[in-house]
């Protein structure tokens, strides 16, 4: 048991310079298309092979081939591609030639580090050699297995020089720390955006991600999902990634939703040892989990709401990742839609939560819930944020509403 996820199915993975250039995604659709034609014709595989059913490459083929041929090292859809796909997938070497990433694979990754660190203090985590580096809760569930901590990155740093130096077992772990407050030129030549494709990328859909470092010792972080897109970079250290879709919610015991040891709600099953005893529902869902192990200069793009168990194997381990959210941040987070949820719905009798569910499928699932064309033309403007979404002026004025409602609930 101890050894499922090294039995467990690989993530699919492609070198940097495959992914830019578009053959990854030619080669998969065109993958995809040729089975869909063998089983559809499998007296003619031969005459079909490259074509859709038409006879013709399929429009997303075209756009790909588009791209490559306006410029073959960074088409501008490719990154839309990935996102569109909503499948993990490991990109090797992606920042191999960061300095950061050099001086990590020379040892040097702290030394390097320090010139960067501001002396505004950062959040810090201890956890004693009986954790194992699993950040987690306590035995009771009343608190932690941690203690956090006020400290300058400076601190930080000799801590793991010292620990590496003068192994305890001691777990010290900086968790995402915004580069652009706490370490403000690193990402001058440590960056993604030196990738065409990626700033065309953010600037077409107008968004600037948050760019975080992660930084520690050999840690074990449960497994949990971001609402965010990820593109997560390994610097230093080697890390493993066990990756699970959303819909394995079902048996990853997900804990407190109030109480969490960084912010996300995590699952309580440690994969390293799996209690099936206590969690039974784990084995239905093992057989969906997906692997990748990272070395220093290899990223995983991770979709939003997939789980994610992420192991650091190394005395000292470090990460850059880049999230980012298809949506305006003036929308809110669906997690506190979840909350609400909770608080309004979930005590129902059934009959009522049915009723309900039937409208969240008509107003927030379904794609086809506009407004009768009959209607009003005053009528249609005003339903049409429903279908095409909400302008700031609109969500300012239901954010307001919402808060006034909220504002009325007493106990």
């Amino acid at each position: 048991m101890a050894n499922w996820i090294d039995s467990a199915a690989k993530l699919p993975e492609v070198s940097a310079e495959a992914f830019f250039s578009g053959q990854f995604f030619t080669e998969q659709l065109l993958t995809e298309q040729r089975l869909k034609r063998e089983r559809q014709h499998t007296s003619n595989i031969a005459h079909t092979r490259h074509t859709s059913n038409t006879g013709q490459p399929s429009q997303a083929v075209q756009n790909i081939a588009a791209a490559q041929s306006s410029n073959s090292q960074t088409p501008q859809n490719i990154i839309a591609l990935l996102c569109e796909q909503a499948q993990p997938l490991v990109i090797r070497d992606l920042v191999a030639h960061w300095p950061a990433v050099i001086a990590a694979k020379q040892g040097e990754i702290l030394p390097y580090l320090a010139p960067f660190a501001t002396p505004e203090p950062i959040t810090i985590y201890r956890a004693a050699s009986s954790a194992q580096g699993r950040i987690f809760y306590n035995d009771d569930f009343t608190g932690f297995n941690f203690q956090a901590a006020q400290k300058p990155m400076s601190e930080l740093l000799s801590l793991l020089q010292i620990e590496q130096q003068q192994p305890t077992n001691t777990t010290y772990y900086m968790g995402s720390t915004h580069i652009g407050r706490f370490l403000p030129d690193f990402a001058a030549d440590n960056n993604l955006h030196g990738y065409q494709a990626v700033a065309d990328y953010f600037t077409a859909v107008n968004t600037e991600p948050l760019v975080s470092l992660w930084l520690g010792t050999a840690t074990q972080i449960a497994a949990h999902y971001d609402f965010p897109q990820n593109i997560a970079c390994c610097i230093a250290g080697e890390r493993r990634f066990v990756v699970m879709p959303p819909e394995a919610v079902s048996g990853l015991y997900v804990g407190p939703l109030d109480i969490t040891p960084s912010g996300q709600p995590i699952s309580l099953v440690n994969f390293a040892k799996p209690d099936l005893q206590r969690f039974p529902r784990f084995a239905d869902v093992m057989s969906q989990a997906l692997v990748a192990d990272l070395a220093p200069g290899d990223a995983i793009y991770i979709p939003s709401m997939w789980w994610h168990q992420v192991s650091s194997n190394s005395a000292v381990n470090g990460l850059v990742n880049y999230w980012w959210r298809d949506t305006p941040a003036y929308m809110g987070t669906p997690t506190d839609v979840l909350h609400h949820a909770l608080l309004s719905l979930k005590s129902l009798p059934m009959p009522q939560k049915q009723a309900w569910q039937a409208l969240f499928e008509h107003f927030i699932f379904s794609e086809d819930n506009a407004p009768a064309t009959e209607l009003p033309q005053h009528v249609i403007k005003s339903a049409t944020w429903q279908q095409a979404g909400l302008t700031p002026e609109l969500a300012k004025r239901l954010q307001q509403q919402i808060k006034q409602r909220v504002g009325r609930l007493t106990l």
